[in-house]
């Protein structure tokens, strides 16, 4: 059997799936009212796509500059970030099922933060999270300056303790506790954020 050139998403049709074939994609979609396809190089950007929705796939063309790709991203993953409003300031931080987007844990906000401490934080939570649940998958974070604490399993932030962010400094020492007494498995990724777009978990304020 040829390999096909193009691959075909029906996101409304008939029967909507991935079609290697126009003449299969036509079947599903002539006559139909309303019928949303398209036409894709790889079967992985089909599939992609057909995952992301219609509307989900429509916002991320709007939303993600034309050279961005996904080749390369291990999709069997989660996705921390985090955002600050201010340096210090309101801060919070999640972690997401990186194919999907679904929210796993969101934390904060916490007052007089920083956005390293939160990605800090939240790629701790998600270790343990995975760890709970006996994962080993990967974890992707677009901080290096995070990847670099856990490392050193140390919050190197020159943040100062103070009554705004005592909650904060709590987690903080939780965090670094967690890391000294518990080993695990999980990569952690760099998100290449030039190549790919935002991290599937940001929180897009930018």
């Amino acid at each position: 059997m040829a390999k096909s050139s193009k691959y075909y998403v029906v996101w409304e049709g008939y029967e909507p799936g991935i079609y290697s074939t126009w003449q299969d994609c036509k079947l599903q979609i002539q006559n139909y009212s309303n019928a949303k396809y398209k036409s894709f190089k790889t079967l992985e950007e089909a599939k992609d796509a057909y995952a992301m929705g219609f509307f989900g796939y429509q916002k991320h063309k709007k939303t993600a500059p034309s050279q961005f790709t996904t080749e390369g991203i291990e999709w069997k993953s989660i996705a921390v970030d985090a955002a600050s409003s201010g340096n210090p300031g309101k801060m919070e931080y999640r972690g997401v099922v990186t194919k999907t987007k679904q929210v796993l844990f969101h934390m904060g906000p916490f007052p007089n933060g920083t956005n390293n401490i939160g990605e800090f934080l939240a790629l701790v939570h998600g270790l343990a999270f995975l760890k709970d649940k006996k994962s080993d998958l990967p974890v992707y974070t677009d901080s290096k300056i995070a990847m670099s604490w856990i490392r050193q399993k140390k919050c190197k932030t020159k943040l100062s303790k103070n009554s705004k962010n005592e909650k904060l400094f709590e987690l903080i020492k939780r965090a670094e506790i967690w890391l000294s007494k518990n080993t695990f498995k999980n990569p952690i990724l760099k998100w290449e954020t030039k190549s790919w777009g935002e991290i599937p978990a940001d929180f897009g304020r930018k």
